[in-house]
């Protein structure tokens, strides 16, 4: 079977990254980490395929994507929409986020997890 997940090319670019993470995705990362959020573990700059997300949770298969303002634009909303579609063929839900959303409506992310959660062990297990 071929190798999707962190595939060896791409660990020192997501060390990189992980040393330079935006404020927005620190922020969100002190609420998710070391299972804060439904004892669920989520890893930081994680590769799939060929993309870098910003946070992986592989037990319920949620992708979090925090975006800046270089998202706010016509060829950077054609390349997310590709990159999510091809996530989604991998079995990920992909969810997007402004940056100021983690400020201004953290709880809403949490909760927007939690629901993830339920409906995907739902789908799964039920």
């Amino acid at each position: 079977m071929k190798k999707i997940h962190n595939k060896p090319k791409l660990l020192e670019y997501r060390k990189k990254l992980r040393r330079r993470s935006t404020a927005s995705e620190s922020t969100l990362w002190k609420t998710i980490k070391n299972k804060q959020v439904e004892n669920i573990k989520f890893r930081r700059q994680h590769s799939i395929g060929n993309y870098i997300v910003d946070f992986y949770c592989p037990e319920i298969r949620l992708i979090i994507e925090l975006d800046g303002a270089s998202h706010d634009n016509y060829l950077s909303e054609e390349k997310d929409i590709i990159r999510d579609k091809t996530l989604q063929e991998y079995n990920c839900t992909v969810l997007r986020f402004e940056n100021r959303y983690v400020y201004e409506f953290l709880k809403e992310i949490v909760k927007a997890i939690k629901a993830h959660k339920i409906s995907y062990l739902k789908s799964n297990f039920f």
